[in-house]
């Protein structure tokens, strides 16, 4: 038996300006509670809901674990660029500049990453 990943959850301050960004960033629909993120019809019968958990303490330094998006289309750079027009803000976790990603903070600080390329199987 496995488990598979239902739900990701984070812990936000201004639960209704999370919505607002990561429902943008994702293609996901504000559920009708404002707190829960409903992933679209085609993004299959797996894809995880998020949960934005109201919170009063500010994120408290770097995350022990993020979410790692991939760009549907495939143009990574396009992709950080309009994250960045939609709040995320480019993030030093002490990163050379050669990996295959590139991380990014959402208008709280908690950190993601853009990868460059979809790494499947293995």
């Amino acid at each position: 038996m496995t488990a598979r990943l239902e739900q990701w959850t984070l812990d936000v301050r201004d639960v209704a300006a999370m919505a607002r960004f990561w429902s943008a960033v994702l293609g996901y629909r504000v559920g009708d509670d404002g707190q829960h993120l409903w992933p679209p019809p085609d993004a299959g019968p797996h894809a995880p809901t998020v949960w934005l958990q109201p919170v009063d303490e500010p994120t408290p330094g770097k995350n022990r674990g993020h979410p790692d998006l991939v760009p549907v289309d495939g143009d990574a750079d396009a992709e950080v660029e309009r994250l960045l027009g939609l709040g995320a803000r480019h993030a030093d976790v002490g990163q050379s500049g050669d990996e295959g990603f590139v991380v990014l903070v959402d208008p709280e600080g908690n950190e993601f990453c853009v990868l460059r390329g979809r790494r499947r199987g293995g």
